[in-house]
């Protein structure tokens, strides 16, 4: 995994082969093109609600193009101010995180708007996810908005439940789990639906599979929530 600008790691399962694509085929094979600099542009902009995926594709574009790219989380680090964002334009992929999360800020707005310049001036592209499109999120530079308005806009598409179920099955096959569609149909019906929630629980199950040296079978699982404490 390549080393951040910051002293943070990219997930180990934040990969293209970990990210199920059905409903967002059109925006997993853009970016993969980004990441092997077959792709031409300002950027991307990617949006959804919580947990649709948008930091897994950011990060696995990092994880593709190495030290092409850095990788810049704001909900983690904005409070470090908007000095984080010099010396960025170095890379030829800059991908920012929940960039809403610094909207209406001046001083990071200003922070951006350079950047912007800069990474165009260097031929280097910008990647950022929002909760919201860019015209429903509330930047307040107008020279800020029109830079970001260049960038291709994408929406990352919730998953239905048989969908969840694929994509718990391929986060299981990565991790060298096996997860029957029944274990998977199980636990869809004993979780929170979003995928984070799914994806932890998952992370718990192999941990105690482990462990026990047992398989994800729905007895297996069933006790496993059945011992944990409740609310």
């Amino acid at each position: 995994m390549s080393q951040l600008v910051l002293p943070l790691r990219l997930a180990d399962h934040a990969v293209f082969a970990s990210f199920l694509a059905e409903g967002n085929e059109t925006l997993v094979a853009t970016l993969e093109r980004v990441a092997a600099g077959g792709e031409g542009g300002h950027g991307c902009w990617l949006w959804g609600v919580h947990a649709t995926g948008k930091t897994h594709l950011l990060q696995a574009v990092c994880e593709r193009a190495g030290d092409r790219a850095a990788y810049l989380p704001l909900e983690t680090v904005s409070e470090a101010g908007p000095e984080i964002l010099e010396g960025m334009e170095m890379r030829d992929l800059v991908c920012i995180d929940d960039i809403d999360r610094v909207a209406g800020d001046a001083a990071w707005e200003l922070a951006l708007f350079s950047l912007c310049n800069r990474l165009a001036e260097a031929g280097a592209q910008l990647l950022v996810s929002a909760a919201a499109a860019p015209r429903e999120t509330p930047v307040r530079l107008p020279d800020l908005a029109s830079r970001l308005s260049r960038l291709a806009v994408f929406q990352v598409r919730e998953l239905d439940d048989a969908q969840r179920a694929s994509a718990l099955k391929l986060r299981a096959r990565h991790r060298g789990v096996e997860l029957p569609d029944e274990t998977a149909s199980f636990m869809l019906r004993r979780s929170r639906r979003d995928m984070a929630s799914l994806y932890q629980l998952l992370d718990k199950l192999d941990l105690e599979a482990l462990r026990a040296q047992r398989r994800l079978t729905i007895p297996f699982v069933r006790d496993i929530l059945a011992s944990e404490p409740g609310p």
